[in-house]
């Protein structure tokens, strides 16, 4: 994966081998990814690289990160369950996810044409980070690391026979992945453990 954000939005995030090709997803929606990046910018966020991708911090909190797809790009916040989505632009990442916290794209052109709403989202954001508030703790025994719902939802296959595995195979790749401090991380434990789940074992089986 790239560590040096400008590779971005020249060559890709570097986690598949269309990085630094045209076919790579970032070539596609070039335009879209750099009007985003502007207005991120110019909001007074800080840019940084997570996990591959553009995030932008305000006040010590991760406040949105863009990503590309083939067929889509998005901006994504964190801390979704505090948005009020006033314009009604969020969308669920996919079905695992528990609050929509996405606009998706499919037009080069829309994050400029939508900027005012986007600013508008950005700024509720940095808010809640200038005030300390946080989402509401939700406890559920079956709670999905994020890193694992951003995962699922990007990879249909690893989708499909994550949740066909037994609860007891389910839950020792939650504990794993509970168990990691760092969301990088969890994210390398991830993809060290897709062909294990794909095989239909559990974090502990070889």
């Amino acid at each position: 994966m790239i560590t040096n954000i400008e590779d971005y939005f020249t060559r890709g995030c570097g986690r598949c081998e269309r990085f630094a090709t045209p076919d790579c997803s970032t070539r596609t929606w070039e335009r879209g990814l750099q009007a985003l990046r502007r207005i991120c910018r110019d909001a007074g966020l800080v840019e940084t690289v997570k996990w591959g991708h553009p995030c932008y911090v305000h006040a010590g909190r991760n406040i949105a990160i863009i990503g590309a797809f083939r067929g889509e790009f998005r901006l994504s916040f964190f801390d979704a369950a505090l948005m009020t989505d006033p314009a009604g632009v969020l969308e669920k990442q996919g079905p695992n996810t528990r609050h929509p916290d996405m606009i998706r794209f499919t037009d080069d052109a829309r994050p400029a044409a939508m900027e005012s709403v986007i600013r508008d989202y950005l700024a509720e954001a940095m808010r809640y980070a200038d005030e300390g508030v946080r989402p509401p703790k939700e406890v559920h025994d079956d709670d999905l690391p994020h890193e694992l719902v951003e995962a699922l939802d990007a990879d249909p296959e690893l989708a499909e026979a994550f949740f066909g595995l037994t609860p007891g195979r389910r839950r020792s790749y939650v504990i794993n992945l509970r168990s990691a401090k760092r969301p990088e991380t969890r994210v390398t434990r991830i993809e060290r453990f897709r062909a294990r789940i794909l095989a239909g074992k559990g974090a502990q089986e070889r």
